[in-house]
């Protein structure tokens, strides 16, 4: 009789010890939102296709034999210990957001909506990620500063079409300004440095000819990125992201320079931009161009592997945004597609469409998803 009540003592307490369980759903980092209880599939580059051009790898989590739909209510047992379900942690409330944006020639006739996207993509991080301590970097795709042209006629004021020292010569503009900028600013050239005309390097003084700020952007703690609590957001991230049209459109090898802790080291203390890749964030990149990156070294294969490799292994801790071609329109030749799809986590959107702003919106969607299934890597 004693043993029949030591087993049930016993089955009593393994019970108790089921209902302790946590439930399934993991926190991801997002106030008020609703947890997750799917997961990301495995593997980096599945797609799906479909009119949004947005892809998330997620399986479904509903049906009548969910785990969510089967768990016990919870119980007060006392100080029990959680024992832990292996599920991940979430990223906690941490993203980095990197924007690489072409300043190629065509560009120029993008200017309207790339300005009128700029509230809408500050809007969209303060209300998604409200609670989030996000860094906000623009890098363009090349390694040059300003204007060359108008950079070296700083060093004769005033010089015209006919003079001698203009570069080019027209018979119809004789007597006008040789640099078309009347706001170049040959008077703050002390301020450009080594990390302005770097690859990689976050945006702080975007010059040129072609709608270009051309004035150095105010941003707190002299860092190369925004973070959270960054004086005058809105309008200092237009500041930095108003890049123009005086450079090219090698945004794979931008992106690998600003990921790469390798040569010129940009996360490193002392480098370019030290910080702003944080091992426990998820990552967003969100490129915008107007042509397709024909010049950058590599592949897209090497341009992931760079990312996953700053991301310790994890393609499921990154979400990918292109803004050139959307899903219907892509084409394999596309190499900044073709990297973005190799991504769990990406949305495309073609760079004609009126408005940028939602397609940024659909991309942020897709990060309550990978914080659900992101676990930061040790150390």
């Amino acid at each position: 009789m004693r043993y029949a009540v030591v087993v049930r003592q016993r089955h009593a307490l393994t019970l108790l010890l089921a209902a302790c369980q946590p439930s399934p759903a993991t926190h991801t980092g997002f106030s008020g939102g609703t947890d997750l209880t799917t997961a990301a599939s495995t593997g980096a580059g599945s797609t799906s296709g479909g009119s949004s051009g947005t892809t998330t790898s997620l399986e479904s989590g509903s049906g009548g034999d969910s785990a969510e739909s089967m768990a016990e209510p919870f119980r007060d047992l006392g100080g029990m210990p959680d024992f832990g379900d292996g599920s991940p942690v979430g990223c906690r409330g941490k993203i980095d957001l990197l924007f690489v944006i072409s300043r190629q020639a065509n560009m120029q006739y993008r200017q309207a909506q790339l300005a009128a996207a700029f509230p809408q993509f500050i809007e969209t991080i303060k209300s998604k990620f409200a609670d989030f301590d996000y860094h906000i970097m623009v890098v363009t795709g090349d390694d040059g500063w300003g204007n060359n042209a108008c950079t070296k006629l700083c060093a004769t004021p005033g010089c015209s079409v006919g003079d001698a020292c203009c570069y080019w010569n027209d018979p119809d503009q004789q007597g006008a300004p040789c640099c078309t900028e009347p706001d170049y600013p040959c008077q703050q050239l002390d301020l450009v440095t080594a990390c302005d005309r770097m690859w990689g390097a976050g945006e702080v003084f975007p010059a040129g000819v072609s709608g270009e700020a051309n004035k150095p952007c105010p941003i707190d703690g002299g860092r190369r990125y925004l973070v959270k609590g960054q004086s005058n957001l809105e309008e200092t991230f237009e500041c930095i992201a108003t890049v123009g049209a005086s450079g090219w459109t090698s945004l794979g090898q931008a992106l690998v320079a600003a990921v790469q802790d390798g040569d010129p080291m940009h996360n490193k203390l002392g480098s370019c931009n030290p910080g702003f890749l944080r091992r426990d964030a998820l990552l967003m990149v969100t490129f915008i161009a107007t042509n397709a990156d024909e010049d950058s070294p590599g592949t897209p294969e090497t341009w992931a592997q760079a990312v996953i490799d700053a991301k310790h292994g994890d393609d499921k801790s990154v979400v990918m945004l292109s803004i050139l071609r959307d899903e219907a329109t892509w084409v394999p030749g596309e190499r900044i597609g073709a990297l973005v799809k190799l991504f769990p986590f990406h949305h495309l959107e073609h760079a004609l469409v009126a408005d940028y702003g939602p397609a940024f919106v659909e991309a942020a969607n897709l990060v309550e998803a990978a914080c659900a299934g992101f676990t930061p890597p040790p150390g």
